[in-house]
């Protein structure tokens, strides 16, 4: 299938599959799930041409629940295998779905090299900064001070930025989102037209392990004040509108300005550039601990020429001109004849 291909319409009934949903009563991935599925539809993209890969945890039970083709594979590898996939057929659709630690701890080498190599995909990364299935253990993104039963005394670890990770290791894509917000399925189809790997990072709450981890930014009374929703070319406002971000050039960092009257120019608020990699590093690193928003949206998109295209095109050229021979290439080099001998006492 190309993309002249016509595909049916379909609904978000197409999508779901008949398997029951079975996460903790209250869990994000069910809004995660929904946005999904309500999204599908709107990308014009067919079922049978969609593949989703997961891991282990919480969040890899996702495959049931889509009417897609799907794997549900081992600890840290679903890139591994998505790459498989995407060689073995590079016009599927193809995405990833995996957790802080399936995605950082024990797949992180999987991750930063399925990233640098630009495979064709997308990449939902639930961050619920603690491993959810195995009842509690702190996670890679678990912050400084966090009580679990690996933990009693509270984690003395630094934890990682997904989307800092994701950058460092050469993504081309990466954005960030909440599991319940409006704006979520926005940032899935801008995963979706990038050409290349897309990262993004979905704060996902665990109701069970580690309950209202994200408030100081997701409540209600606190979204408008401590959420910035970024979009390209556009100015960097919040507080609705009455803050924004602006650049100090002598020190290379982004400092809140007041915005009096809508004024933003005047104020010196910087638009958003999603192509300057400078600028998503510090949007990342931004913390609401020190008066900062947190930065949501498509951060960074900058494409390249994908690794499946790269493969494809290499092997075509290779092949160009000659005629397939198993016999001769199972002959090349050295070879030898075994041949039966007499049994010796």
């Amino acid at each position: 299938m190309n993309d002249m291909t016509p595909v049916a319409k379909t609904t978000i009934k197409d999508w779901e599959s008949d398997q029951e949903v079975r996460w903790c009563p209250g869990c994000g991935d069910y809004a995660i799930l929904k946005a999904v599925q309500r999204t599908m539809p709107e990308l014009g993209v067919d079922p049978a041409n969609t593949v989703f890969v997961s891991g282990i945890g919480c969040s890899s039970r996702f495959p049931y629940y889509m009417e897609t083709y799907g794997f549900h594979t081992i600890h840290g590898r679903a890139p591994a295998i998505a790459t498989g996939v995407k060689l073995a057929n590079p016009e599927l659709d193809v995405w990833i779905i995996t957790g802080d630690g399936d995605a950082l701890s024990i797949g992180g080498n999987h991750t930063m090299h399925i990233l640098r190599r630009n495979l064709d995909c997308q990449i939902l990364l639930f961050n619920n900064e603690i491993y959810g299935l195995t009842k509690g253990q702190y996670s890679p993104t678990s912050r400084v001070g966090t009580r679990s039963p690996s933990t009693p005394f509270g984690s003395v670890d630094r934890p990682a930025s997904p989307c800092s990770f994701a950058l460092g290791s050469g993504a081309r894509f990466v954005a960030r989102g909440i599991d319940v917000h409006k704006n979520l399925p926005t940032v899935l189809k801008a995963a979706h037209a990038h050409k290349g790997a897309s990262f993004v990072e979905i704060f996902q709450n665990c109701i069970v392990y580690n309950d209202e981890v994200f408030a100081n930014f997701t409540e209600k009374a606190k979204a408008a004040v401590n959420q910035i929703w970024l979009e390209n070319g556009q100015p960097m406002l919040f507080a609705n509108g009455t803050l924004g971000l602006t650049l100090n050039s002598k020190d290379l960092r982004l400092e809140i300005v007041n915005v009096e009257d809508g004024d933003w120019q005047k104020a010196g608020v910087i638009v958003h550039d999603q192509t300057n990699k400078g600028l998503a590093q510090m949007l990342i690193e931004m913390d609401v601990e020190h008066g900062f928003p947190v930065a949501l949206g498509v951060i960074f998109n900058h494409p390249r020429p994908t690794f499946e295209r790269a493969v494809t095109e290499q092997n075509a050229a290779a092949a160009e001109g000659k005629k397939p021979d198993l016999q001769k290439l199972v002959a090349k080099g050295q070879t030898w004849q075994v041949e039966k001998q007499p049994h010796e006492i």
